[in-house]
Parts: structure tokens; sequence; C-alpha cells
């Protein structure tokens, strides 16, 4: 069975792509000092569900086609595929970063061998990047992940169970109680650096999104007769994590920035949360009949969500530019308007791309891996 007869992953891609967009937006209108907080939390609060989903819907496409998980794995060959179609990708939009830092910066520091290879082992050339660099761990990680499955799905309840309330605990640690030592020193940024390619932060939804593949029609049948319980999980996190936003501003004191960088998807709810979101979308998006316009604009941003993840940030820095230089403020009615445009911007980019890579092979093979915009 292939993903792209599954309707419900390109959809889910698609709207994560969206949260993404979100997330980066609401960290613009972080420049009016009056930000509207009810719209930040939307844009960096709800959406915080958008990157780790993305290791869901990976892990799922992977592992779809991996019925007998004692079976070889070639694993050079599944390298080869992996690196065409996301290392190649992530080296090139990382130097086409740097480009630009450096233009803009005008300062060619990054191109020194230590400062370069830096920014590519942690994917500092953009802040979206880091995604890519997690994921390569994953695949480089392959025979390790089947031995575990096998291992998980004798019982798979109980031992999805274990590894989430591990998940939550690690996380804890690691985002609220794990200080880097001095700066300074290679372990200070191996430590400082984790969150960019430590996997273990989102093992457990990578692991979920493979036994929900290689148990494909038991997902399916609790997506169809527990309906009512996976809505009831989506909206009460959802409850959750937008309370404890509320409850850090006004009862702590806490500014929109301090109380995003304290609620986010790594911390107990947003755990929580991003699980009850990646089965209530999965839930949603398996409707057999959605209406045609709705079904295609679905189908058009799933298509197009991997290069228009790539390419957002640089559309939104020539957008914040012009506003800077107009005297624009990030008012509410901005920042939505400021949303729209990076997204028809960047999917007219990703359009024009893959209608360059037609007759031009080897552009959309740089820039996505192949001559369609889908990962």
């Amino acid at each position: 069975m292939s993903t792209q007869r599954i309707p419900a992953l390109e959809y889910i891609r698609g709207i994560s792509m969206l949260g993404v967009i979100g997330i980066h937006t609401g960290a613009y209108s972080l420049s009016n000092p009056h930000v509207n907080i009810h719209l930040f939390g939307l844009l960096e609060i709800a959406s915080r569900f958008s990157v780790p989903i993305f290791f869901f819907v990976s892990a799922f496409g992977l592992f779809l086609h991996q019925k007998d998980l004692t079976a070889p794995l070639n694993y050079t060959a599944f390298m080869k595929k992996r690196l065409k179609t996301v290392g190649i990708p992530y080296l090139i939009w990382s130097l086409l970063y740097l480009v630009y830092i450096s233009v803009i910066s005008h300062n060619l520091a990054v191109w020194s061998i230590p400062v370069l290879l830096k920014y590519l082992f942690f994917g500092l050339a953009s802040y979206q990047l880091y995604f890519l660099v997690l994921l390569l761990w994953f695949y480089a990680l392959m025979p390790l992940w089947r031995i575990l499955l096998r291992y998980i799905l004798k019982n798979p309840l109980t031992n999805l169970l274990i590894a989430l309330a591990l998940q939550i605990l690690f996380n804890y640690y690691s985002s609220y109680l794990l200080v880097p030592p001095p700066a300074g020193t290679l372990f200070h940024d191996l430590v400082d650096y984790r969150m960019n390619y430590w996997i273990a932060h989102y093992f457990f939804i990578f692991i979920l999104g493979a036994v929900c593949a290689l148990r494909f029609d038991s997902f399916k049948m609790i997506l169809t007769y527990q309906r009512r319980y996976v809505t009831a999980f989506f909206a009460i996190t959802l409850g959750a994590i937008l309370l404890y936003y509320y409850y850090l501003l006004f009862a702590k004191g806490y500014t929109p920035e301090e109380a995003v960088c304290t609620n986010h998807q790594l911390g107990p709810i947003g755990v929580l949360y991003t699980v009850s979101s990646t089965f209530f979308w999965f839930m949603v998006f398996s409707k057999e009949h959605w209406p045609a316009a709705i079904s295609a604009l679905l189908n058009s941003l799933g298509k197009h969500s991997y290069f228009i993840y790539l390419v957002h940030p640089f559309v939104m820095y020539c957008l914040s530019y012009y506003m800077n230089h107009a005297g624009y403020l990030f008012t509410a009615k901005a920042t939505i308007l400021f949303y729209l445009a990076t997204l028809l911007f960047s999917l007219l980019l990703s359009l024009t791309t893959q209608k360059l890579s037609t007759r031009f092979p080897w552009l959309g093979r740089l820039l996505t891996g192949s001559i369609s915009s889908r990962v």
C-alpha cells in the first residue's frame, strides 16, 4: 500500500505546514509591544502539534510497507534514498540561507570551516531546518526502530503507554531542568543545541506513527468506533494547553514570549496535545467524501508542504523587511495578512519551482529531492 492512497496523510502534511507558518508568524508579531495575546495564542500555542506530527507522518509512511520487521533491510539503498530526498535538500537550503545571512550581515564568518560545520550539524542556518536534521537521525537509526518495534508490538498498548510516560519525563528534564555546561566548549554546544538533534525528544510520536502503520486496521477501527473519545481527548488537551498559556500570562505575569517558551510541544501538556491532535486530525481527514473544492485545497497544501516548509522563512524575511521600511506594525490585522501573504507567495514559489523542475529536473532534485514538491 502506498502512502498516497491515504488522503489523511497528505491532508495532515498540509495542516501541519499551516501550523508551522503560524508559529513563525507569531514570533514576528512580538515586534509589536502590544501584541494581541489571543491571536498570539492561536498562532503559537494551538499550532504546537505541527512539528511533532510530521514525525508521526514520516514514520507512518516508512513502516506502512514493512509488515515483516524480520525481513532483511537493504540499509544502503534505504539511506541513499533518504539522503536524496532529505539530505541533499537540507544541504542546499542550508547553504542558501547561509548566503543570505552573510549578505545581509556583511560578514563571511559563517563560511569558516568550524562555524560552517557547526551550522550544518545542528541545523542552524535557518530556524526550521533542525527538523531535517532530526529526520536524518531517525532514518539513520532505522535498524534500531525495527528491533524496538518487534518488542513493542508484542503488547502495543502497554508498551506505548510506558513509552509515553518516559517521553514526558525525559522532555520535562531536558526542557526545564537540564542546564548546559559553561560556554566555549564543544560539550556546551552539544547540550545547548540538544533540541536540534536529540531525537529522544520525539521518540514517542515517531514510534506511535510506526505502530499505527503496522497495525493500520486496528488504528482505523479506533478512529471509527471511538470518535467521541478521540474528540474529547483533543478538546481537553487543547483547552489545557490554552488555559496554561493564559495562566502564565495573567497569574504568573509572564510575557507572551516567556509563556510560549514555557508552554511548548515538549512540555507535559504539549506531548499529550500532540498525541490527541494526531488522532483527531487523522480521524477528521479520514472522512471518505469531502467537497471537491476542500479536497483539492487540502491536496495542494499537502503536496507542496515540503517546499513551503523550506522556503517560507525567505518569504517572511522579505515581507518583514517591507513592513519595517513602510512603517507597518504587527497589529492583529497586519499579522493575519502577513500569515496569508507568506502562505500565498510560498505556494507560488513552490508551483513555479515544480514547473521549472519538469524542464530542469536537477533543480527539483536539489531543492526537494524530486521533481515534485512532496517529500
